[in-house]
């Protein structure tokens, strides 16, 4: 799946290369067309998706742009050599608005070693063979997400997970891997958007838990049958990265602008905010009626799309004003709210906005934009180190990943460094890519597997 087993991003390659580049240790390099998901290997093969052709245009939705047309693709590289070996064209009945730094190729297969999984939020769900034989196809929406898709599927079991949160009519869905028949659905009324990676964790004498960060709180759902089983309040809104676990623990995070105060805004509730704008007593605001200000990002606003606001919408907007940005140390095996029972500690500032968290030798690592690394105590949240990543003080999409006592961390720019895994962390290396880079990096055996703007790239030694 995305990041390796349970999207640890730890490798247990005893070597990687320490410097590489465009033209340094590269052992092949392939064209590909757009796309951000990340490189999943299986086996001697590497899945992948991709954008081909149709042009960009403004969608008059602030900085979202629309695919105009074009082709969707899964597909699958020879690890040792790079060729392509098999693409099969995805069906595209829509076309999805997403934002400039989101793409119609954006979330990463998964795969249960014998089949691969793809999710392509113009169509939905398909499932293949190794060997490129379409197994089955499973339509999925339309979405209802402001910023265009961005969850990967996951394989628990017999089972593939996906996560469909949007601004309305937010769920779960859990299909039959051989299949693609639905096994169940869980309904989530109380989130809206979000971009995460669930975790399964098999909790001792319970219930295996399915984790799913979502707007507002932290959510487990029973994994076989979509029974909610706990939650936690207090969480960010438009949460993007996936939870990781750690000697039992679950560690999740949440960042989105305006949720670093300590003292959330105070936001006037419906009845004040209608008392206030709403001209024709008609219970409902629309762009006209409200001040420049929530003019301007009223998009943002219209949940449903309608043209105006209702209570639901006024009450999700205030929702996310109180949201606070925080990283959660969460023991599973709760039931109920447990907020205040099983949140062993938490950490609100230093926190990435979309690169999930990564604990390797017992030390938690956290890149946020402009290159701030900071280490943890995972047991305590006590900060070992925090300082900038010398000449990558760049945005940072890709995750950190981690092999060879080392961490690789690559910023928008294409900027990876190299640092020495330790909670008094040292810079090693600085290696410019000369291509953007949103994806997750692979390591398997000793090779870094590293997917750019246009292309895939596999360092080694």
């Amino acid at each position: 799946m995305f990041r390796g087993p349970q999207g640890a991003g730890v490798s247990e390659s005893a070597s990687i290369p320490t410097t590489f580049g465009p033209a340094t240790n590269v052992l092949w390099k392939t064209p590909l067309p757009f796309g951000h998901s990340s490189p999943v290997i299986i086996g001697d093969r590497i899945f992948l998706t991709g954008a081909e052709g149709g042009n960009l245009q403004d969608s008059g939705r602030a900085e979202k742009v629309v695919d105009a047309g074009g082709k969707l693709f899964t597909i699958c590289l020879d690890k040792t050599t790079g060729k392509i070996l098999w693409r099969r064209e995805a069906p595209r009945p829509r076309l999805e608005i997403y934002q400039r730094t989101n793409s119609p190729a954006s979330p990463s297969p998964a795969s249960d070693g014998r089949s691969v999984f793809v999710f392509l939020a113009d169509y939905g769900i398909l499932a293949y063979g190794l060997d490129g034989n379409e197994l089955w196809r499973t339509p999925l929406g339309p979405f209802n997400n402001v910023n265009g898709h961005g969850s990967s599927p996951i394989v628990w079991r017999d089972l593939v997970i996906l996560v469909c949160d949007q601004d309305t009519n937010s769920y779960i869905i859990a299909l039959d891997k051989k299949t693609g028949r639905q096994r169940w659905r869980a309904e989530r009324p109380e989130v809206t958007r979000s971009y995460v990676t669930p975790l399964v964790v098999e909790v001792p004498n319970a219930a295996p838990e399915l984790i799913v960060p979502g707007a507002y709180q932290v959510t487990a759902y029973h994994a076989a049958t979509g029974e909610k089983l706990w939650w936690t309040r207090g969480f960010s809104w438009q949460p993007k990265s996936l939870p990781i676990l750690h000697d039992g623990i679950v560690y999740v995070h949440g960042w989105e602008g305006g949720g670093e105060a300590e003292t959330p805004t105070e936001t006037p509730t419906w009845e004040q905010t209608l008392a206030q704008f709403d001209k024709n007593a008609d219970a409902k605001l629309t762009p006209d009626e409200v001040d420049e200000r929530m003019r301007r990002s009223f998009y943002t606003l219209d949940l449903d799309g309608k043209g105006h606001l209702l209570q639901r919408d006024w009450d999700f907007y205030r929702a996310r004003r109180a949201a606070r940005n925080t990283l959660l140390a969460i023991r599973p095996g709760g039931r109920g709210d447990i907020t205040q029972s099983h949140i062993l500690w938490r950490m609100q500032k230093f926190l990435p906005n979309v690169p999930s968290p990564l604990i390797y030798r017992g030390v938690l690592y956290l890149v946020k934009d402009g290159g701030i690394l900071t280490t943890l105590d995972p047991k305590t949240g006590a900060i070992h180190k925090q300082g900038r990543l010398t000449g990558a003080l760049d945005t940072y999409y890709s995750s950190p990943v981690a092999a060879a006592g080392r961490v690789l961390l690559v910023s928008q720019n294409g900027v990876a460094t190299l640092v020495k895994a330790a909670p008094n962390w040292e810079i090693e290396s600085t290696l410019d890519l000369d291509e953007p880079v949103l994806a997750t990096p692979a390591i398997l055996d000793g090779r870094i597997y590293l997917r750019t703007r246009g292309h895939l790239y596999c360092f080694g030694e």
